[in-house]
């Protein structure tokens, strides 16, 4: 298993009369395999909430779901299930796949009561998945209907913070309308998972489903963007680097020992892509062809149980001229467009909670209108719905809520082809 890296620049010209111009670099990485590539074990942990509210069909769908993650498990996978309510525990310790049945019945036998401590699930959860990472591709789910109730949301980053650095990926599925999309889309990101909106019982199943199906693609894991900048090139101060593909997330971004800049990339998807944008500022440039950049991946393979291995370190140039045409990449262009998709939003939602309920329909219409422009017509409904009740003086629903930030954060299955 290799990595695909391909970085692109907005505009791969520039003005050399110009003291300062702005760049949009976009990097799309990638992990590609032979046909007899191994396949990795995978390590998954399932945290689930089984609080009062979930009883009835909701937990019987995420059982039923649940069981059929359990049957898709190869003989060479690994498998935790940790519960909660307002206490959490171990339902099934961390083992390689072999008593399905059991652990079928162990499920099974679940029953809704009580509330909710999303950060003792999450806890266990960390410590039950990192007992089998070892060569495995480990991922946790993470269920709940609820608000933390009985928790406390800043131990919860603090978990998915400690996760990421043990190379964990936490996705988290909010069930009904019920949950805190702040925490669960901040413990996502910062574990480098999915975000995803149960909305209806009955979508258990599908959604549990497509996050697996996500989990065995990754090839490759602990993959790290390295990148350097050559002298007269910074980064943006606010804000420098967000991935746009396949979530949007705005990222941390740290420095090497030598100097470069490393963003944490997490597990990577085999022919799906991660496109990571940063945003740069080149100075007054000699005329010529110029590198501004170079970048490369630093990732584990746990098929052959190898560590710290390195991509090719592939240069990024720039064609400086006096007499300056603008040479655009339209994919790049898609990549700044989902990223204004995703600020739009946040910035309607900022000033919803300020009140501005005229600022924040008028956002949500500016982010309507980015996202037609990418084509993604069925983002474009959602939030231009939503602009609409607020400028007829409607309240957005928690529904109405969850859909827009969902939207804002990745392009839907549904949407018609650019």
């Amino acid at each position: 298993m290799k990595v695909n890296l391909q970085p692109h620049l907005n505009d791969a010209n520039a003005d050399a009369n110009q003291p300062s111009s702005q760049r949009q670099l976009a990097v799309s990485i990638s992990a590609i395999g032979e046909t007899l590539d191994p396949s990795v074990p995978l390590n998954l942990c399932l945290i689930l909430d089984h609080s009062g509210s979930m009883r009835g069909r909701s937990l019987d769908n995420v059982k039923k779901a649940a069981c059929l993650l359990v049957d898709r498990l190869s003989e060479q996978d690994r498998l935790s299930i940790v519960v909660f309510d307002h206490r959490a525990k171990v339902l099934v310790p961390n083992q390689v796949i072999a008593e399905r049945d059991y652990i079928k019945q162990q499920i099974n036998r679940l029953s809704a009561d009580g509330g909710t401590a999303i950060d003792e699930g999450l806890r266990l959860g960390i410590e039950e998945l990192a007992k089998g990472k070892k060569d495995t591709v480990s991922q946790a789910f993470l269920l709940t209907d609820g608000e933390n109730e009985h928790g406390d949301n800043n131990r919860c980053l603090k978990f998915a913070q400690l996760a990421s650095d043990y190379n964990l990926t936490l996705n988290t599925l909010g069930f009904g309308d019920n949950w805190n999309q702040d925490i669960l889309e901040k413990i996502a990101d910062a574990a480098l998972g999915s975000l995803s909106h149960i909305e209806r019982p009955e979508q258990a199943v599908d959604k549990f489903n497509s996050l697996f199906t996500r989990m065995q693609t990754v090839g490759l894991t602990n993959a790290y963007l390295l990148f350097s900048l050559m002298p007269n090139v910074r980064l943006a101060d606010l804000k420098p680097v967000a991935q746009v593909a396949p979530e949007t997330i705005e990222l941390p971004v740290q420095t090497e020992p030598d100097g470069r800049f490393t963003v944490r990339l997490g597990d990577l998807m085999k022919d799906v892509e991660r496109v990571i944008l940063a945003n740069i500022y080149l100075g007054q440039l000699p005329e010529g062809r110029q590198a501004i950049a170079n970048v490369q991946v630093r990732y584990d393979d746990p098929a052959l149980d190898q560590a710290g291995l390195f991509s090719l370190n592939m240069p990024v140039y720039v064609n400086v001229d006096r007499t300056y045409q603008p040479s655009t990449n339209p994919q790049v262009q898609q990549s700044i467009l989902a990223l204004a998709k995703y600020r739009q939003t946040q910035l309607a939602e900022a000033k919803l909670q300020q009140g501005d309920r005229a600022g924040a329909a008028t956002m949500l219409q500016t982010a309507a209108k980015t996202a037609l422009q990418m084509g993604d017509a069925s983002a474009a409904t959602v939030l231009q719905t939503s602009a609409t009740r607020l400028q007829a003086g409607e309240n957005l629903s928690e529904s109405d809520r969850k859909k827009t930030r969902i939207v804002s954060k990745t392009v839907l299955q549904d949407a018609p082809p650019t």
